[in-house]
């Protein structure tokens, strides 16, 4: 089910972080460099500025300047949507002359406040560069415009019986190029991998305007360093990434789901051990909703996959779903597994349910997709995106919860609900906290806990989400002082006057 994500059209609470000495020294968009750009740029309409020259209404920003959650709001002046590579070179140029902050931006759909300034910056918006470039059926490589919506590549791709090798919430807005810049994770990694292995080129604008064409089209190339890898995770820091070749996977023949309720989070483990077992080769996600998860994207409308009497005694549920090439081989399977779960003599599951048509497998993932969006419809959302051991995913959410009651914040009118959910197959567990509002309070008594706890597990501050805004002062916790020295070198590199991004990733 494809997710479009709405702006509220200001911000609960302005966040704020100390900028790098170098981001504190770039310049402010003038008047003369809003009238350059619109020289640069095509149509009139490619150019949204409040300076004097332009004198777009300040409301028409706001989308641009403000994330979805309504949690990083910037005070941008002007946003500029190029509809070419070349443009894109153009404009980076002159904003390095005249040491003016960049904030590339695709669908505005991130979680850490990667895609909106921090201050004042230029946003250059993909959102007009949307050309599929070429496309192989036999090889299934697909070239395509930084700018492409996900879910647009997708219905691209189906009629040649391929697939896009990611899948997201967000993927009726989100764009690949944010996808890649990201290193965006979802729901399909266990089957496909990361982006790291399906992207096989980029082409990127470098800081300086220059273009780096690496858009090859090469299952093997082993001639040297693999610079595209730089790009993918680096979260638009090191270079705007227009031109995107990746890897899109057959289409699988048949597929299927199946909710499983468990009576308590220690059966997670052995299920996912014998479900890999029995699965094998057809298993391509399974999925970990908690009850306080499952409850709350019921409540919100996103679909009730069990009825009451099935839920009953549940402490967690898990979804499954496999893709293979014969459904009836693939059926026998999934129920072979359900009856072996069942009939166990000390059953891991309480109930199951196998979706028996298309409109019951969109049905089952629409409730493990819709959390975020009940999430939003509850509260403000205070986002944990973290790679821990799975033996620890309910310890996680349990010690986060005892922590915010111990300080007198988990209440109706302050902290609502924590709750745990995420992809057991590749370790990631979306640990949220929703709460009546934004408030110093609350962010305290999270961090640097939260943190702590992950680093306590050798764990990661993000396993797919990014860094962006939100975590920069806790990478710490996560890499070691030679990563960090090392990462900080290859910024200075590529991006010596600190135009690109300012204020994300690195402090």
């Amino acid at each position: 089910m494809s997710r479009l994500w709405h702006w509220s059209r200001r911000c609960s609470r302005i966040f704020t972080r100390p900028n790098s000495s170098l981001a504190s020294q770039l310049n402010s968009v003038t008047d003369a460099d809003a009238l350059h750009f619109s020289k640069i740029l095509s149509s009139p309409s490619s150019v949204l500025s409040t300076l004097p020259s332009i004198s777009t209404s300040p409301e028409e920003l706001d989308i641009y300047n403000n994330d979805w959650m309504g949690k990083y709001c910037g005070k941008s002046t002007t946003v500029l949507k190029p509809k070419t590579t070349e443009e894109v070179s153009k404009i980076v140029k002159w904003c390095n002359d005249k040491r003016i902050g960049i904030v590339p931006q695709g669908g505005n759909t991130g979680l850490v406040g990667g895609s909106v300034p921090l201050r004042d910056e230029v946003i250059l918006s993909l959102s007009n560069m949307t050309q599929v470039r070429s496309f192989d059926p036999i090889s299934g490589i697909l070239v395509t415009d930084a700018g492409c919506i996900l879910q647009t590549l997708t219905d691209y791709v189906a009629p040649h019986n391929h697939i896009m090798p990611l899948d997201l919430g967000a993927k009726g807005s989100c764009q690949i190029g944010g996808n890649v810049s990201t290193n965006a994770g979802g729901l399909r990694l266990l089957r496909y991998g990361s982006l790291h292995g399906s992207v096989l080129g980029l082409e990127v604008v470098l800081p300086d305007g220059t273009i780096l064409d690496q858009l090859t089209t090469l299952r093997k190339d082993n001639t040297g360093y693999d610079l595209k890898q730089l790009f993918i995770g680096a979260e638009g820091t090191l270079g705007i990434i227009t031109g995107v070749s990746i890897l899109t996977p057959p289409a699988p023949q048949a597929s299927n789901n199946v909710i499983l309720a468990l009576p308590r989070f220690e059966n997670v483990l052995p299920l996912y051990k014998t479900v890999k077992r029995q699965l094998s080769e057809i298993l391509s996600a399974f999925e970990f909703i908690d009850r306080t998860a499952y409850d709350l994207a019921v409540k919100h409308g996103q679909g009730r996959a069990l009825s009451e009497e099935e839920v009953e005694g549940a402490e967690c549920f898990v979804l499954v779903e496999t893709s293979g090439g014969r459904r009836e081989h693939d059926e026998e399977k999934l129920n072979d597994l359900l009856e072996s779960l069942l009939e166990a003599e000390e059953p891991l599951i309480n109930t199951g349910v196998l979706a028996q048509n298309p409109a019951q497998f969109s049905s089952l993932w629409a409730l493990r997709e819709g959390v975020t969006e009940a999430v939003s419809k509850e509260g403000k959302a205070y986002k944990y995106d973290i790679s821990v051991p799975l033996s620890t995913f309910k310890e996680c959410v349990d010690l986060t919860r005892e922590r915010l009651r111990s300080k007198g914040l988990l209440n109706d009118d302050q902290v609502r609900a924590v709750i745990g959910y995420g992809h057991v197959g590749d370790g990631n567990l979306h640990l949220n906290v929703i709460a009546k509002a934004y408030t110093p309070e609350i962010q305290d008594a999270l961090e640097p806990f939260v943190y702590e706890l992950v680093a306590s597990h050798r764990g990661s501050v993000s396993a797919e989400h990014g860094i962006g805004a939100m975590k920069t002062h806790a990478l710490h916790y996560s890499k070691d002082e030679t990563s960090i020295a090392w990462m900080k070198k290859i910024k200075a590199i590529f991006d010596p006057n600190g135009i690109m991004n300012p204020g994300k990733v690195l402090e």
